[in-house]
């Protein structure tokens, strides 16, 4: 499950594709069955969230990882590189980066 947390030393991943709109429903089934066949299964993996853009010309893959190591051994990983190339090829531009949490706002439910 995804938790937001500065408390929890782990690292995200925040991957925006941009990708022609007849191709965004396509990248968004082959993350979310990398993610279930392959990425889920590697040491390290925490959770990813798949947003797609409304205009249709993005989708952000947001996963938390245990660390940055475990990130670069998944990223090593033939089957995991078998994946990436396949997004890649439905993409104009991908921009992953890691992160780290430095500030959370919730607003508080209000009492019916």
């Amino acid at each position: 499950m995804t938790v937001i947390s500065k408390k929890k030393p782990l690292v995200t991943l925040i991957n925006v594709f941009e990708v022609d709109p007849p191709n965004q429903e396509k990248l968004i089934d082959l993350l979310v069955k990398a993610t279930e066949e392959t990425m889920n299964k590697f040491p390290g993996f925490i959770s990813a969230n798949i947003h797609r853009s409304l205009d249709g010309s993005k989708v952000v893959n947001y996963a938390q990882w245990r660390s940055r190591e475990d990130f670069a051994a998944m990223l090593k990983n033939p089957d995991a590189q078998k994946h990436m190339q396949e997004a890649y090829q439905l993409t104009k531009r991908i921009d992953p980066h890691l992160y780290e949490v430095v500030y959370i706002d919730h607003v508080a439910e209000k009492a019916a």
